[in-house]
């Protein structure tokens, strides 16, 4: 079925973390100005968001990319009957199924970041982009909650194919703007920002944040025959209790720095 996992990002829980992300979407989306007649890019849409807000906003043309066919089947749910037009394409960042110099406006909210290949990505961004396209990229920041939370399970996961780069470099502004400015694409200003996870007490915390990690989730059989699920679980406490805040009434609020990084592509000469 076209809608079966391909990756550990159609496993385990993710599209309840995509929900919770709506607000970067959104400042993503505003931060590009999208407007009737622009020619949107989704990058590693996943389930959806940004590209929805896209086409609600009246762009001409949405696209969304996603290397993962489970995640695309829930971001197309998620526009039926919406009387959105979307353009949902199976494609890798390092080649997407894009032509050249075809969108007004590129978007990513948490995906470009976790290309395994990056300065592949950002040639491949730029290669999309019309004359003076608009682009505006949000990404996890060095040190903050979600690369903990990688640092937390990393002893206990497979590690990704990152050659060695990690995802939260999108999130530094100096590291993004030269691989922007490798790429042929003007770096603009970048934008610190965060957004808050807030839960019923810190077990509920650890639950969501293992519940959607895909990459978690599939390594949970081995990790219980091991004997070592218990350890992963409390990595991830402990990766909590020192990050989050907790109030009088023990619910507990995460907050998770990002960075928007806005850029344009060169003008025709």
């Amino acid at each position: 079925m076209a809608d079966h996992p391909a990756t550990t990002w159609g496993v385990g829980e993710y599209p309840l973390m995509a929900q919770r992300l709506k607000p970067a979407a959104q400042r993503a989306v505003d931060l590009a100005r999208v407007a009737p007649g622009d020619r949107v890019l989704d990058l590693a849409c996943g389930t959806g968001n940004a590209a929805l807000m896209a086409a609600a906003r009246g762009a001409e043309q949405v696209i969304g990319v996603d290397f993962e066919p489970a995640l695309l089947a829930i971001a197309r749910e998620r526009g039926e009957g919406l009387d959105l037009t979307i353009d949902w394409r199976v494609g890798d960042l390092g080649a997407l199924p894009v032509a050249d110099a075809s969108v007004d406006v590129v978007v990513s909210a948490f995906g470009i970041m976790y290309a395994s290949d990056q300065p592949r990505a950002a040639a491949e961004l730029a290669r999309v982009c019309a004359p003076g396209a608009r682009v505006v990229l949000a990404s996890w920041t060095p040190g903050g909650v979600m690369p903990g939370l990688g640092a937390a399970v990393a002893p206990f996961v497979a590690p990704p194919p990152l050659a060695g780069l990690p995802p939260s470099r999108w999130g530094d502004p100096d590291a993004a703007r030269a691989l922007l400015t490798d790429a042929g694409v003007v770096a603009g200003a970048a934008h610190p920002e965060a957004l808050t996870l807030t839960f019923e007490n810190r077990l509920s915390a650890v639950a969501f944040l293992v519940r959607t990690a895909g990459h978690v989730v599939a390594e949970r059989p081995r990790l219980e025959a091991e004997g070592r699920w218990p350890q992963l679980l409390a990595a991830v406490a402990a990766h909590v209790s020192a990050s989050a805040t907790t109030d009088d009434d023990g619910r507990v609020a995460l907050s998770l720095e990002y960075l928007l990084v806005e850029a344009r592509a060169a003008a025709e000469a």
